[in-house]
């Protein structure tokens, strides 16, 4: 059985009026057109809903029956309708975001609480993770990247670009020394990520226009930039750590960094979405949210040399 809503809704009319003139000029109908909508409803019920004389129109036992529960139905729907229409118009719903573990507590864990109090009416589950997410498998709406995007069906806007120091503590350093040039890195125990299949990661280190390629005997090798900051912090060897990490420590002795004259490449920052569908409101008041905090307070992708608290000391 197929019915009609607009045809529903027209016997609605007739119903609690009274007559099919009453309804069409509620309507904004011809009266023939609200005749038809009765009658194309009954013959998908399969039973009459009102008996029709010359003068007047009364309700059958059905069209009573109907009448009763479709006004309640009807408002349903359009409440529902509004509802739906609502998301287009105003950010409501469920996030899900995937971000790396130091991000998420570091810097997202500044971040939310200012977005849930712009946005009431929006729940977020924050997946923290030291691997990338399948964004479409896992469901995710939107995940934080760090890094060249190797997935092409991916879509991608980007935050800006963080800045790595080479970082060791003033313990490790006096008990195996301080590197002076790039090539004496080989010598020390070296703490980092694992490349491509696993394989040791080359160190690209340029100071003007002079560039040098380190290939470091890593010591220990994470997948995750925080172990590797709180590694450095505890004294194990000499590491990449993004600067908003390791700015406070820095400051205040307990980290030194190495080569300061030799600067790491950026590390790009990128929002990342499953597919080329619209944005969903939720979605898109993330996005310009992290945008406008890139904007005003952009400590953490820059150079964060200012006192605050760090996640690896």
């Amino acid at each position: 059985m197929k019915i009609d809503l607009n045809d529903l809704r027209v016997f609605e009319r007739v119903a609690s009026l009274g007559g099919f003139s009453a309804a069409a000029t509620a309507l904004a109908l011809p009266k023939s057109s609200v005749s038809r909508a009765v009658s194309r409803l009954e013959q998908a019920l399969g039973v009459r809903l009102l008996q029709r004389t010359t003068r007047d129109v009364s309700m059958t036992a059905a069209g009573l029956a109907l009448r009763d529960r479709c006004g309640d139905l009807l408002s349903g729907i359009d409440n529902a309708m509004a509802d739906v229409a609502g998301f287009a118009e105003t950010p409501r719903g469920h996030l899900i975001i995937s971000a790396g573990i130091g991000f998420g507590i570091n810097v997202l864990g500044r971040e939310l609480p200012g977005f849930v109090e712009l946005y009431p009416d929006v729940t977020v589950a924050l997946d923290l993770t030291s691997r990338n997410a399948e964004l479409v498998a896992e469901k995710v709406d939107i995940a934080i990247r760090m890094g060249s995007l190797g997935d092409s069906t991916l879509v991608a806007t980007r935050l800006g670009e963080m800045t790595q120091y080479l970082c060791a503590t003033p313990d490790y350093l006096d008990a195996h020394g301080r590197p002076q040039a790039p090539d004496e890195l080989r010598r020390h125990r070296v703490i980092d990520m694992p490349g491509v299949g696993g394989r040791p990661r080359s160190w690209r280190l340029t100071r003007g226009g002079v560039e040098a390629i380190v290939e470091p005997r890593s010591r220990i090798t994470v997948n995750d930039a925080l172990t590797i900051c709180a590694l450095v912090g505890r004294g194990a060897g000499i590491g990449p750590v993004s600067a908003y990490l390791c700015g406070g420590s820095l400051l205040d002795g307990k980290l030194e960094r190495i080569l300061p004259r030799w600067a790491l490449p950026t590390v790009p920052v990128s929002l990342v979405f499953p597919s080329r569908r619209e944005l969903s409101p939720v979605v898109r008041s993330f996005v310009d949210y992290m945008r406008r905090s890139v904007n005003e307070n952009p400590n953490w992708l820059a150079d964060p040399y200012s006192p605050r608290d760090d996640g690896c000391s």
